[in-house]
């Protein structure tokens, strides 16, 4: 067998194909779940009865009057379930809750002939409640102590004696903002009972195996009696990793009550009121630089908002610990980690799961205190950069950390960075209500899940004897391009042309206990199980095809569905007639794979080990330019150079990065997510309920000039065909985004001052940083070419005081961000 990373010549893998279901997608005959409900007649469609309060107590649960309602068969409650009460792996989410913890939580379903007998009879059923107080804001949830979990702690060297003996020392909190997923489906399960008693849940799932585990454990049943099937998802974004789970147990639970197949789908404004977000954070942090402008120290508290039940916020939690640092050095450094318990939604995995929130924090801080240590963020950066031999916090070799500075170096020279630097300056000196900023951030992002079990998976490659091909593997589509790079994977392992292989949907029963479709890893992973199962299979045809060549096994060569023998082209076989008179052998032309990413470690509890099997690095260039009237602004242009490898599928990879880095934009500028804080009956709603009220980027928020270059010579050894990830990395990109909106902004104000920018930074965020700006006094020091740049707590509060000068008050001037109404706004 070929090592993991080597490439035959002719390869399939690293030619730009479009994505496998294009054509069906923009014809719309894809089927996705809810699509399959003709195929199940007799169906039965499921309603929830969702609670108006955040936080109540159930006092009493009357279904008759649902049931006189013409159409309605059922409904399902607490009562109804055989095996244990709960959606989720921690025993903290009961499918049928006896006590509401977040506005619309769903109390209980209705399964009606048509979808408005459900929705009517969910209407009739009756539940007295007895409220109870609410913790919505992580202000409130700190100083109540609402917390849950296990928290965690990232630490390295002596960060209190750095700090003491840092030259220039800063310290400030940031309110991270978190983002609705807004998938184009929305959740939905279809289930039925066979013949035989077997559970078949149709699921939009980016886990099947999990889902198939949660029916099972709801039912009473083991893993064998239930099968889960994902067609296809219309996007996931990490959003139907977990939340899937117990929407499915609903639909199987009425399955198999019934007799009858059962519908659930959840619409816009019951996805978006029921389901997870990615979780906001907040980050109070003191930070310590020498007088050359490198970090020295970093010493911070990091607080997610789990919302009501754990789910996946102790994995996201971990990852944001381990992602503080992003691309830059930190010698001493110390980083807590809690969860707040809030009663809100369960936040859950989004792109990135956490390492976004942990990479803003210090990108966030370079922001802000380059101009006080009178250093051009830009060059900052670049001082603080990883270099060789350098390790993270938790211990792992920043391995390969000189594609960084290449990256680095290419993306200046793509973006033309320095003359548009002069263009810019040169740009605001003569408007004085239209400013520009240009900036450059970095990325590093480990790829492997931090739950080492989770790192493999599995295949099942068929050869027919015709030739063709039919592969089945763990991992589930969700618009990402899993499948085509699979099918790219398949051909070049087994040298068949493209069009020979066929993709199976992703089903439990025939690839087992695999892993979510999650942590960029998905082509890692289930990459590796495809090209060992078929290099089990063309070891196999290459016995066959040395007999008939007169050859050594070890020289046959597979490709363009020929195959010869190494170094002469005189005797060539069809890979078609090869495969037949290998069936007429008796060989086995079929092959379960199986990978398991090697040299990881990790304890979870001292946060310590090598978690990740690699880095992705990349960096962007943006330009924005700034209303000073409104806080509007316009996204000129974005440069990016980002590694992935040798890409398996580059057309996929481009739409990838570009897509991450447009979502990134969205959840840094635009989407903000607002609950009723009032003491209201309305407490704890969701006031942004759909794309009417919740912005989401769209073609005019796209940078008016895009380009993407794959960073070249980039084999990554030890991974499938020596290609990296591309899922998450590029999400991150977007930073480049949010600092060049604060370089526009501080252009309205005099240099050398801090400027302090809202997470989301929303045209009214930036509108009030410009105002702090322009009311922002002259500084009196040129931070590190002058005395009094030294500052302790004290001194950095009143200088970001002093920035802001008046308008919406910041973090400092309100006793930090958990102080006033705009946090609040902020921990939505």
């Amino acid at each position: 067998m070929s090592a993991l990373a080597d490439r035959p010549v002719n390869p399939v893998v690293g030619v730009a194909v479009a994505h496998e279901s294009a054509a069906l997608h923009v014809t719309g005959t894809a089927l996705y779940t809810d699509d399959l409900l003709g195929r199940a007649p007799g169906v039965l469609h499921a309603w929830p009865v969702q609670a108006p309060h955040a936080h109540a107590r159930i006092t009493a649960l009357r279904t008759a009057p649902a049931l006189a309602v013409p159409g309605v068969v059922r409904v399902l409650t607490a009562a109804d379930v055989p095996g244990v009460n709960d959606a989720g792996v921690k025993n903290d989410e009961p499918l049928f809750p006896g006590e509401v913890m977040y506005h619309g939580h769903a109390v209980c379903w209705v399964l009606g002939e048509t979808l408005e007998a459900a929705r009517l009879g969910a209407e009739a059923v009756e539940v007295d409640y007895e409220p109870l107080p609410a913790v919505l804001t992580l202000a409130e949830a700190i100083a109540a102590e609402s917390f849950q979990g296990a928290a965690r702690t990232v630490a390295r060297g002596d960060a209190a004696a750095a700090l003491a003996r840092a030259p220039h020392r800063f310290s400030g909190e940031l309110e991270i903002g978190g983002q609705e997923h807004f998938y184009l489906e929305t959740h939905a399960s279809l289930a039925h009972v066979d013949e035989s008693g077997q559970v078949f849940v149709q699921s939009s799932t980016q886990h099947p195996s999990e889902t198939q585990e949660i029916v099972a454990h709801v039912l009473g049943l083991h893993s064998h009696e239930v099968t889960v099937q994902c067609l296809r998802m219309g996007g996931g974004f990490g959003g139907k990793e977990m939340q899937p789970h117990g929407l499915a147990a609903v639909a199987a639970l009425g399955a198999v009550l019934t007799g009858r197949p059962v519908r659930l789908r959840l619409n816009r404004t019951q996805d978006i009121t029921m389901t997870g977000k990615r979780h906001p954070f907040h980050a109070s942090w003191e930070v310590g630089f020498d007088d050359a402008g490198r970090l020295l120290a970093l010493r911070a508290t990091l607080t997610s908002d789990g919302g009501w039940s754990l789910d996946l916020s102790e994995p996201v939690l971990a990852r944001a610990l381990c992602h503080v640092d992003n691309a830059y050095h930190v010698p001493h450094i110390e980083v807590h980690g809690r969860i707040a318990r809030t009663h809100k939604t369960s936040q859950t995995a989004f792109r990135g799961f956490g390492g976004p929130q942990g990479m803003l924090v210090l990108e966030d801080i370079l922001g802000r205190c380059a101009p006080l240590l009178g250093v051009d963020p830009t060059e900052l950066r670049r001082r603080n950069l990883y270099a060789p031999g350098q390790s993270t916090p938790y211990g792992q070799v920043v391995r390969h950390a000189e594609r960084l500075h290449a990256i680095w170096d290419e993306v200046l020279r793509r973006s033309d960075f320095e003359r548009r630097r002069r263009q810019v300056a040169e740009f605001n000196a003569a408007h004085p209500h239209l400013k520009r900023g240009l900036a450059l951030t970095p990325v590093k992002f480990g790829i492997s899940f931090n739950f080492t079990a989770f790192n493999q998976a599995g295949a099942l490659v068929h050869v027919y004897r015709d030739g063709s091909v039919l592969i089945n593997h763990g991992g589930t589509e969700m618009g990402q391009g899993l499948h085509t790079k699979m099918r790219q994977v398949a051909a070049t392992a087994l040298g068949v042309p493209l069009q020979h292989v066929r993709l199976a949907p992703t089903r439990t029963d025939k690839v087992p206990n695999t892993s979510a479709t999650a942590a960029s890893s998905g082509a890692d992973l289930n990459g590796g199980a495809v090209k060992n199962a078929c290099d089990q299979i063309r070891a196999r045809l290459a016995e066959v095809a040395s007999r008939k060549l007169g050859i050594h096994p070890a020289d046959v060569r597979f490709a363009d569905g020929k195959v010869t023998g190494l170094g002469f082209h005189d005797a060539v076989i069809d890979f078609a007639d090869l495969v037949r008179a290998a069936y007429a052998e008796r060989v086995q032309l079929w092959a379960a794979g199986y990978y398991r990413t090697e040299g990881l470690h990790w304890d979870s509890t001292r946060m310590q080990g090598e978690p990740f099997k690699y880095f992705s690095y990349g960096a962007a260039v943006s330009e924005v330019e700034v209303d000073g009237f409104t806080g509007a602004y316009r996204f000129v242009r974005t440069d990016i150079v980002h590694d992935v490898g040798d890409s398996l599928s580059p057309l996929i990879d481009l739409g990838q990065i570009e897509g991450g880095f447009v979502q990134g934009t969205g959840w840094l500028t635009l989407e903000e997510l607002r609950w009723d804080l009032s003491d209201g009956p309305n407490r704890g709603r969701l006031a942004t309920q759909a794309a009417s009220t919740y912005k989401l980027p769209s073609f005019s928020e796209m940078p008016e000039e895009f380009h993407v270059h794959l960073f070249e010579r980039a084999t990554e050894s030890g991974v499938v065909y020596g290609s990296k990830a591309v899922g998450e990395p590029p999400l991150m990109l977007a930073f480049s985004i949010r600092e060049a909106l604060r370089q526009a902004a501080a252009a309205f104000g005099p240099a050398g001052r801090s400027v302090e920018l809202a997470s989301p930074a929303t045209p009214e965020a930036v509108y009030w940083a410009v105002e702090a700006a322009r009311r922002a006094p002259v500084p009196a020091t040129d931070g590190l070419a002058g005395p009094g740049a030294t500052r302790d707590r004290a001194a950095a509060g009143a200088s970001a005081n002093a920035a802001t000068g008046g308008g919406a008050p910041s973090a400092a001037a309100t006793g930090g961000a958990l102080g006033g109404a705009a946090a609040d706004r902020g921990s939505s």
